[in-house]
């Protein structure tokens, strides 16, 4: 493939719900312009974008792909993005290196869950989309209703650019009335031809509409239009392009992927309105200098010095780690050394190229707003900057949304402890949307993500990849226990055994606290030696480990050391320390122990229409709504607090009840006392364990 500077490079996400057609459109793509011999499908697992083990048994996406192509003098990477909702990880980096979007939508569902997230990602991003509704050719397709449904859900700027002909089976292109020509598909091409008679009136409103669009686009285009002149198709095309690049025009196109109609018309709407990567930014990125912290910046130009983003790495157990980045500035060839400011290490680029799927297309070099590939970098991971050693900066990182739910892992064979450690890290490496921790209470191995379709995943590749089988479990609450009241209690440690004794006397008050744990001595008159107060306090902190009632966490407690004994020849350190750990044991069962358990903050942002499913489900889970707030035009953010144990999977139980479109994220926020009938289950339950 040739090498193409910022100017003829467009880079594009296909976005959309699950099933809306992003593989097979890709397909349609690459099939047209005879890349390959015949187009494959998603069913038979022998598609270009979908190569994981995992997507061919599944038959669905799960990481992205980057699908370089070149048509009309230009290159175009699209990026087949997943369309399900755990792997929106993959989702927020290729949109970081993406200048625009195509938002594919299913013609016989229209407007689903994973077409108003597209939206809505594109949307905070000021991202320029075109929506190509897809599956034209399939029965009950209603296209009106469909553009009617797109204008009231996204508003006027959605603008359809073509009218469909025929229906069903016998859709066979459609009227473009941006250029006023009727296309039909034919062979893999694309036939322009005249417009039928029958449809002047069909097209007549929606050109008006597409006209007054170009006119608003430019002041002195406006005054034309007032002035009842004929706009230029030159003016035409440019008004709109600016209208698409600002955002305030959302181009919409038709076709079917699968009979390959409408391809040609994307394609060639891809040259016309998407951005190329100096129109993205002013043709300028941001970063820091990471020296100085000072910011800095660099210009989209192949003679600035050379930055560029990791946006996405392949982990290959045989082939070894691939790094996929875009180029910002500068350009990158094989055996450069650059600097990686976030990990402060330099790393040596042993070759550079493109990957198209999974096959591997050499070149010499990658230059500014491109996108490619190197293999084997030893420090760098996604979202790091790769820059000029001479000429540094940091580029802000990648946000991945946080995990939304957690499970256990734990190995099917001993001694795969540390072979699970490792091969996780190496999948992080990977998808670095979800997050491993060691709960150094429960000692369980956690694994969070979005949901359990992710998590699935990993599980599959820990075996498949890296001959690691384990189980899963739901994660421990890690409760705490503490006291409600106040009593002085003696703690003697006597054994005499012969030879030298043991012996450790202290009288110890127990009070509730604010803080984690106080340890105060007022003893008078020597009655404990000041050289065994210390091992006092280390009795006492080392029994906080394992409270009376169920064995959890002991916190809030003060303890003050008020008188003693000792024995001028058996009393020891040792002794005082268990001495200590009886007066603890006995103080907390006398001291009205209780459980205490974890509370989460939640923030639930959900379609107004789920408001009072959401509220009644969270009265059942023991929680507390503090508030609710607008978050964007029809959804609204419910504040909550619920007990952890309540929560465990709210996740998949929360877009059951919100049809997948509701989301939350939480914190840990405090422990509250557990109520009693719940108590005494969770202390049954902890000693049937023991």
């Amino acid at each position: 493939m040739n090498t193409y500077k910022f100017d003829k490079i467009r880079n594009v996400a296909l976005l959309g719900h699950g099933g809306s057609g992003k593989t097979t459109m890709i397909e349609s793509i690459l099939n047209i312009l005879g890349h390959t011999n015949r187009m494959g499908k998603v069913t038979d697992g022998n598609t270009v974008s979908d190569f994981d083990k995992e997507e061919i048994s599944r038959g669905f996406s799960i990481g992205t792909s980057v699908i370089p192509v070149e048509w009309n003098g230009s290159k175009y990477n699209l990026l087949d993005t997943p369309g399900y909702f755990d792997f929106v990880g993959d989702v927020f980096g290729a949109l970081r290196v993406a200048g625009g979007a195509v938002v594919l939508v299913d013609a016989t569902s229209g407007i689903e869950v994973g077409t108003e997230k597209a939206w809505t990602y594109c949307e905070k991003r000021n991202m320029p989309r075109i929506i190509f509704i897809n599956k034209m050719d399939k029965d009950n397709v209603n296209y009106v209703k469909i553009i009617r449904d797109l204008k009231d859900k996204f508003g006027k700027k959605v603008a359809p650019f073509v009218i469909p002909m025929g229906e069903s089976d016998d859709f066979k292109g459609f009227v473009n009335v941006v250029d006023m020509v009727a296309r039909v598909a034919s062979n893999n091409t694309c036939i322009d031809g005249p417009i039928p008679a029958d449809m002047d009136a069909k097209i007549k409103p929606v050109r008006d509409m597409l006209i007054e669009s170009v006119a608003e686009s430019d002041e002195a285009l406006m005054e034309k239009f007032f002035e009842g002149e004929e706009f230029t198709m030159e003016e035409i095309h440019n008004g709109l392009r600016r209208g698409v690049i600002s955002g305030e025009i959302v181009p919409v196109l038709i076709g079917s992927a699968e009979k390959s109609i409408g391809i040609h018309t994307l394609l060639n709407m891809i040259y016309d309105y998407m951005p190329t990567p100096k129109d993205m930014n002013n043709g300028e990125y941001e970063g820091i200098d990471p020296k100085t912290d000072e910011p800095t910046s660099r210009k989209v130009d192949e003679n600035e010095p050379f930055s560029a983003l990791i946006f996405k790495t392949i982990v290959d157990p045989f082939v070894g780690k691939i790094s996929l980045f875009k180029v910002y500035s500068g350009k990158l060839r094989k055996d450069m050394e650059v600097y990686n400011p976030g990990k402060d290490e330099y790393e040596k680029i042993s070759n550079v190229f493109l990957l198209r799927g999974k096959t591997q297309l050499e070149v010499d070099e990658i230059d500014a707003g491109d996108i490619g590939a190197t293999a084997k970098l030893q420090y760098a991971s996604t979202g790091d900057t790769l820059c000029d050693k001479n000429n540094q900066i940091l580029y802000p990182g990648i946000k991945f949304p946080a995990p939304a739910l957690f499970k256990a892992i734990e190995p099917k064979s001993q001694g795969d402890e540390e072979k699970i450690g490792t091969s996780l890290h190496k999948l992080n490496d990977e998808d670095p949307s979800f997050v491993i921790e060691r709960n150094k209470e429960t000692k369980q191995l956690l694994v969070g993500g979005q949901g359990t379709i992710q998590i699935d995943v990993l599980i599959n590749k820990l075996k498949k990849n890296y001959g690691v089988e384990v189980t899963l479990d739901n994660l421990k609450i890690a409760y705490r226990e503490t006291i409600k009241g106040t009593v002085t209690v003696q703690g003697k440690h006597k054994k005499q055994s012969g030879g030298a004794g043991q012996f450790g006397d202290v009288h110890i008050r127990f009070e509730p606290s604010t803080e984690p744990f106080i340890f105060e001595e007022k003893v008078v008159g020597g009655s404990v030696p000041r050289n065994y107060i210390p091992a006092v306090q280390k009795g006492l902190e080392d029994s906080l480990d394992k409270g009376v009632l169920a064995g959890f966490h002991v916190v809030n407690l003060k303890a003050t050391l008020l008188d003693g004994s000792y024995h001028p020849v058996d009393s020891s350190e040792m002794a005082f320390k268990m001495a200590a750990s009886l007066a603890f044991k006995k103080g907390m069962k006398e001291a009205q122990p209780i459980l205490l358990e974890p509370v989460m903050h939640l923030e639930i942002v959900i379609p107004d229409e789920f408001m009072g499913d959401i509220m009644g489900d969270m009265n059942k889970r023991r929680g507390r709504i503090l508030g609710m707030e607008q978050d964007e035009k029809g959804y609204q953010k419910v504040i909550a607090e619920a007990p952890q144990s309540e929560i465990l999977s709210y996740s998949t139980d929360l877009r059951s009840m919100t049809q997948a479109k509701g989301f939350f994220k939480m914190d840990f926020e405090r422990y509250d006392e557990v109520p009693m009938q719940l108590a005494i289950k969770i202390i049954e339950n902890a000693k049937a364990e023991d």
